[in-house]
């Protein structure tokens, strides 16, 4: 697929890192030159310096030819002229837009239509965030919720702890221990490399442990990897820009929430806008702030402000303060690798949740969702099984009769609203939404290749 990516930042520089070894033939608009060299330099792709707004510069890049464009500046107003002038000039077929301002997003069904403004996928990174941080919130204890087939059902990572009912056995006790409820082990990750899961697996603790569970279902399994924690009740959220604000008027009717803004005006603003939210003008890092205020009494502490390392120390203070868990907003993905292992619980990345939300636009077939996961060399996905059984590889027959890539799990199927976890003998039907999960996302094409339909044999 050609594809033209406007904007060298973060979340374009790694879209781009993402999509370059598959078989894309990529060109990345940018006005910083020195970027792009670099990026130039570590992949295969094209650059071209100048604005993306600029119809010769888009020309250059190929956009008379370009089946994608996708606007991921810093800019919204830069992105959705992109993608009119792409549409204008160029007839580009598929055009994605990263917005973020809440302003824009109210009115995006208005918006965002050919005869006003032609964006055929928004792309809003403070949303995404702010609904990642709300299930985790929803789930004491999960590293990761991804939600398939609408919520009904779940991939969930999780730490395996000692005193876990599972730790020290193997995989196919976990019926035995709960026996109403379905559930399978997609991955299993230990000392950050991939073991494949067999019903002789044992589970050791500190294993990061991915299962697939009808939503439902989820803290019953939780419990048999870790001690299940209770629900979070207090929260303490720093910094309140969108994402912050977003969070608290998400979470304030079922939960105490304080919120610390360094910004008097800005924080006058959000106490008039919110109904319940406590809202207070400080520096989330001061000591004397976060014990005044009793940060030993919180459940969680959630650092949210546009500044990684004002992020990472005021959440390390807050856990050495007393707080039971942290989470932190970091933009940049080395300091991502630099606070594992730390005692910051939960990093959330807004470039993979980006990402991920990309990745459902460009993977080619029917699918409904795709989640970039562990800095982008896994995925996960749910794709619609189309056609029959002379079209398609995979409808009419078991699961065991499919022949996956390496390191690729078929976890659950959804079929008319019910969650069906999968095992061997299962068979794909038309129409069925099926989750997988891919250890290695190089193997991605080979997946889409298997759901491919093949018209001339379709009747």
């Amino acid at each position: 697929m050609k594809i033209i990516i406007i904007g060298a930042g973060q979340v374009g520089g790694t879209l781009a890192e993402n999509l370059v070894g598959e078989n894309n033939e990529i060109t990345l608009i940018d006005t910083n030159s020195e970027t792009l060299r670099e990026l130039q330099d570590r992949m295969d792709l094209q650059v071209v310096t100048g604005f993306g707004t600029h119809p010769d510069v888009l020309k250059k890049a190929g956009a008379e030819d370009a089946e994608l464009v996708i606007a991921v500046t810093s800019d919204d107003s830069t992105n959705m002229i992109a993608c009119q002038i792409c549409y204008s000039l160029f007839h580009t077929a598929t055009k994605i837009a990263r917005i973020r301002s809440s302003k824009i997003l109210k009115y995006q069904e208005q918006l965002f239509q050919p005869e006003n403004i032609p964006v055929d996928h928004v792309i809003a990174p403070e949303q995404l965030v702010t609904r990642d941080i709300a299930r985790l919130i929803d789930y004491p204890g999960a590293l990761q919720v991804l939600e398939f087939a609408e919520g009904k059902v779940s991939l969930v990572a999780v730490k395996a702890y000692y005193g876990g009912l599972l730790v020290g056995h193997a995989l196919s006790t976990l019926r035995e221990h709960i026996p109403n409820i379905d559930t399978r082990v997609a991955a299993i990750y230990r000392n950050g490399k991939p073991i494949r899961p067999l019903g002789t697996t044992v589970i050791e603790a500190d294993d990061e442990v991915f299962f697939i569970a009808a939503t439902i279902h989820i803290r019953a399994v939780m419990n048999e990897l870790q001690k299940l924690e209770p629900a979070y009740k207090k929260i303490m959220i720093a910094g309140g820009g969108n994402i912050g604000s977003g969070l608290a008027r998400m979470l304030e009717h079922n939960h105490q929430v304080k919120l610390i803004e360094r910004s008097p005006k800005r924080a006058a603003y959000l106490a008039s806008e919110l109904n319940e939210t406590l809202v207070f003008v400080g520096d989330s890092s001061d000591q004397e702030l976060l014990m005044e205020e009793h940060i030993d009494q919180f459940d969680v502490f959630i650092a949210v402000t546009n500044d990684d390392e004002a992020n990472i120390m005021s959440s390390l203070l807050a856990k050495r303060l007393g707080v039971r868990k942290t989470m932190v907003l970091i933009q940049r993905s080395a300091y991502i690798d630099l606070v594992h292992g730390s005692n910051i619980d939960i990093a959330v990345s807004p470039q993979h949740a980006t990402i991920s939300a990309l990745l459902t636009h460009i993977r080619r077939g029917s699918i409904n969702n795709v989640y970039s996961l562990r800095g982008g060399s896994a995925e996960a996905l749910e794709i619609v099984a189309k056609g029959n059984e002379k079209s398609s590889k995979v409808i009419g027959r078991a699961i065991s009769e499919i022949k996956l890539p390496p390191g690729t799990t078929i976890g659950a199927i959804v079929r008319d609203n019910e969650v069906l976890i999968s095992h061997s003998t299962m068979v794909i039907q038309a129409e069925d939404n099926v989750v997988l999960f891919l250890v290695s996302k190089k193997y991605i094409h080979e997946v889409e290749k298997l759901f491919y339909v093949d018209p001339l044999k379709f009747y």
